[in-house]
């Protein structure tokens, strides 16, 4: 871990994501029965196996004979053939079997299993030290499994360090950005919370001009009958390491009209990429089916807020790339113990 010194010394975008979580790398349906997919956790490849019965496993993506990707083999049962040689490993690492291997020989060194579990919809790897694994939970996302609410599966690669994806959305002072499809708001921060391993942003708004887009107004839903002139619509962000959530409750409401959940993967090395998988579980309205009708208006107006959101964190990611360090002039509090707080979990990015 580095400290607090270091970590107040250090540039952010040099930090490393924590392996020892539960990192979702993958959807559950990119991956079908006796199929594989080959990923990676910052530079790491990963093999990810469904067996025959359903079951999904994760190995270290290369062969320990010569190394070449085991995802290039074929998976027979609740084991994966290497397809140069034939080599043979479990779903726990160990070398099963080598065809050419002489009578009377030790069988060979395996490959790394990793802990591998599935819930929401995702695959979900252990990716640190695996006798950690049963200490550490899952995440805990109650609205993908309550039937008030449709789920959209969020999954796409990012040119830059997963600290920018946090704090993109942690400040909704960049609600500037999104003009063109949501006119003027003016963001107001309430309260901030902390703890040790979290932060979290209580905010309103303001329209100043301009009106909501349909995707806005179907995604949100209308104000509650029953909430007073007193009362605000308030969007609570928080950043639990490693993931962050977005809950927003119309004012007078007694549940979330759009819960979001999101964890930022690095893919290589240098993490200087990250692959964003989250879970946006927006509230159905009163009359059955109707969000049917409305969702393709949310996904065109979801699609252009996320890829305004996209252009613009590769933006910083080039900008520091191209100035060698960090040289942002960071003055919103609450931005600056989010960077504390991914500073001091994290760990030294090994090339």
């Amino acid at each position: 871990m580095i400290s607090g010194m270091q970590a107040q010394e250090s540039d952010l975008r040099r930090v490393g994501l924590h392996p020892d979580f539960w990192h979702p790398l993958a959807m559950s349906g990119e991956i079908k029965r006796g199929g594989m997919l080959g990923v990676s956790f910052a530079g790491e490849p990963i093999v990810l196996c469904r067996a025959d019965k359903g079951e999904v496993f994760a190995l270290e993506d290369r062969c320990a004979h010569r190394q070449v990707p085991l995802r290039a083999g074929v998976l027979c049962g609740d084991a994966v053939r290497c397809g140069y040689h034939g080599w043979a490993f479990g779903k726990d690492g160990r070398c099963l079997t080598v065809p050419n291997l002489g009578k009377g020989e030790a069988t060979p060194r395996g490959v790394r299993a990793y802990p591998c579990r599935e819930a929401y919809g995702l695959i979900f790897v252990f990716t640190g030290a695996p006798e950690k694994a049963e200490a550490v939970q899952l995440p805990c996302i109650d609205s993908a499994a309550d039937p008030e609410y449709k789920t959209r599966f969020l999954s796409k690669r990012i040119n830059c360090h997963y600290s920018f994806m946090h704090e993109n959305l942690m400040d909704m002072n960049h609600q500037f950005l999104h003009r063109r499809y949501m006119g003027s708001i003016q963001p107001l921060l309430l309260k901030v919370d902390r703890g040790e391993d979290w932060v979290e942003g209580t905010y309103t708004f303001n329209r100043v001009a301009g009106r909501q887009s349909m995707g806005e107004k179907f995604m949100i839903g209308p104000r509650a009958k029953s909430a007073s002139a007193h009362e605000h619509d308030l969007m609570v962000i928080r950043t639990r390491y490693p993931y962050q959530t977005l809950t927003f409750c119309r004012a007078g409401s007694d549940k979330p009209a759009l819960d979001l959940w999101l964890s930022y993967v690095p893919v290589d090395r240098e993490q200087r990429v990250n692959h964003s998988f989250g879970l946006m579980m927006i509230r159905r309205p009163a009359v059955p089916g109707l969000i049917h009708l409305f969702w393709p208006f949310i996904v065109l107006f979801t699609n252009a807020i996320f890829g305004q959101d996209q252009w613009i964190v590769e933006q910083e990611q080039r900008a520091h790339d191209a100035q060698g360090r960090d040289m942002n002039q960071e003055i919103f509090p609450i931005i600056r113990e989010l960077r504390a707080l991914l500073s001091r979990s994290g760990v030294p990015i090994n090339l």
